[in-house]
């Protein structure tokens, strides 16, 4: 049994092996091993007994006991045979030349935008997941560009969400993902990552826009955060669950349970006008405002999840006030509901304090606190380094854990821990200019460069060499809900060849742009974090140097001119 944030070597290998074997994949995932942990049948969700035509989980059982007892030198050498086959997958080497140009970051663009959704904002169709490395990729294209359309998908689904049930209105930050295509429904599941990756989504948005409303989401975001996933050691926790207890003292819990709402539950908080103006606006129906098919389990009957159904100039439009008397209201409301819902029983957080996630999250405070220049954000992002600098790494080797929970570090660091953690150290730097940040994220490149570089095929490892356990270092590119760490690896190196003066890391991201070239070139939807990375290896890099006391009023006037403008280069 694998938590597979802990050990994601783990199940990408097991995981590679069942898509490989069956098609497809997803979590809960099984897999049966011989004793020397190689593979040979596998799948995801089996139900624990034969039901609705599908096999039960115990008759797998007693087909594999018996295929074992009969044949279990046959299913050994198959077994092997399939570690063999991964092996040469993974292994293949990198062509000599490629043709990554501007037509590649082109063709990325196209294949993003032939799956937009214009109604509803976002990319493919339901279930929806936030992805902000897409942002992170179209965004760029606009600024190199120039293309309308690029900034108008981002917006339309930064808004979207924003306004959706994906949202937490109440207590701030968003959900895992939404199980409807309109964002209404969302699996209510809170992941450190997403709140690290969307602050920084909506920052880009107001710094092109510059509209408060995208400040306004970065700040409800970072301050749920800080309220709720931030330990007293400095470090960021990792979620908060979907289920929760549906009422103090009793054993029954139900998904989202925490965060749904009836109608009288509101009008027993607030006054009549109040529920009115917040009804109207957040859709609050007498009956619940979950249509059927978002609920098979029927646990929202008679619930409502809130979600912005009118702006506020319509709702002001429509009780004949002010917008300014609505957000008053709608603020008042908002805080009478929370301090209630403080009251429930909370999902159970997931304490641990993973060094990949907290990368994440430096980056995001870091790059807050330079935009927004609020020092509280700064500050965040500072005592997480710190704490990842104190309790997860070992300046003697140059090392770092993966985990930190009450006092236990364990597991040694995976590329990612590396490459989010040197990402954060870099967008520390920009907004503090703090030395000993740019020190640290050059000697941990130098550690991941040692640990984890391919020198047959190019790019990353996932693992390093010295783990038994694992029988085939994986390499990986897809940027999924998380960039993947070879993307942000290419980043990183393209940066620092600029701030430490590296040509030499500048020339081994054009070798990891060779590793993944086939990908790049046949399906750049699937590596957005690595088609942004390219767009900085295409452009002519712009430094600006101010020259000034660093406290004095007029060097940070020039400091907020740079800042609040979007230069991703």
């Amino acid at each position: 049994k694998v938590d597979r944030e802990e050990r994601p070597d783990v199940d990408k290998m097991y995981m590679t092996f069942v898509q490989a074997t069956t098609g497809s994949g997803g979590w809960p995932m099984s897999v049966f091993l011989t004793p020397d942990l190689k593979p040979f049948f596998g799948g995801t969700y089996w139900p624990p007994v034969d039901h609705y035509g599908r096999t039960g989980f115990k008759t797998v059982l007693l087909r594999v006991a018996e295929a074992w007892k009969k044949d279990h030198s046959r299913i050994e050498q198959s077994a092997t045979d399939v570690v063999e086959q991964l092996e040469k997958a993974v292994n293949a080497p990198a062509p000599e030349k490629s043709d990554i140009t501007d037509a590649t970051l082109s063709r990325a663009y196209q294949q993003i935008k032939s799956s937009y959704d214009p109604e509803h904002g976002g990319f493919g169709r339901a279930p929806k997941f936030p992805r902000p490395v897409v942002f992170n990729f179209l965004l760029r294209y606009y600024a190199r560009t120039g293309d309308q359309d690029a900034l108008h998908m981002t917006l339309h689904t930064l808004h979207a969400m924003a306004d959706g049930g994906i949202h937490d209105h109440l207590g701030g930050g968003f959900h895992r993902y939404s199980v409807d295509a309109a964002w209404h429904v969302p699996h209510f599941e809170k992941m450190l990552y997403d709140q690290a990756q969307l602050a920084i989504a909506y920052l880009q948005a107001y710094q092109i826009t510059h509209d408060p409303f995208y400040a306004g989401v970065v700040r409800d975001i970072l301050d749920y955060v800080l309220r709720d996933l931030h330990s007293a050691h400095g470090g960021f926790y990792s979620a908060e669950d979907a289920d929760s207890q549906i009422e103090k003292g009793k054993p029954e819990h139900g998904e989202g349970a925490f965060y749904l709402w009836t109608a009288g539950q509101i009008e027993n908080l607030l006054t009549p006008d109040e529920a009115n103006i917040f009804g109207y606006y957040y859709d609050v129906k007498p009956h619940g405002n979950v249509a059927a098919q978002n609920d098979p389990q029927g646990e929202f009957t008679g619930k409502n999840i809130l979600h912005v159904a009118y702006s506020v100039d319509e709702t002001a439009q429509h009780f004949g006030k002010t917008p300014a008397e609505i957000r008053a209201t709608l603020a008042d409301a908002r805080g009478k509901l929370l301090a209630a819902r403080d009251e429930r029983p909370r999902p159970a957080l997931d304490d641990k304090v993973l060094t990949a996630w907290n990368g994440l999250m430096i980056s995001a405070f870091a790059r807050a606190g330079q935009v927004l220049d609020d020092q509280t954000y700064r500050q965040a992002a500072e005592g997480a380094a710190s704490f990842i600098k104190t309790k997860l790494y070992d300046p003697q080797d140059g090392t770092l854990k993966r985990r930190y929970r009450e006092g236990d570090i364990g597991i040694n660091g995976f590329l990612d821990d590396y490459t989010n953690m040197i990402q954060g150290l870099l967008d520390l730097y920009e907004a503090t200019f703090r030395v000993s940040d740019l020190t640290w994220a050059i000697k941990l490149q130098e550690t991941q460069n040692r640990l984890f570089w391919d020198d047959k095929g190019g790019g990353y490892f996932q693992t390093s060499p010295t783990d038994k356990s694992i029988l085939v270092r994986m390499r990986d590119a897809y940027d999924g809900a998380e960039p993947s760490a070879n993307s942000v690896a290419a980043m990183n190196l393209l940066r620092l060849a600029e701030m430490a003066n590296r040509p030499a890391w500048r020339e081994r991201s054009r070798k990891l742009f060779l590793a993944f070239s086939r990908q790049i070139e046949h399906a750049p939807e699937t590596v957005p974090q690595m088609m942004a990375a390219v767009d900085f290896a295409l452009s002519k890099p712009r430094q600006v140097v101010i020259a000034g006391n660093p406290a004095s009023p007029e060097t940070r006037a020039l400091l907020q001119v740079v800042n609040r403008r979007y230069l991703p280069n």
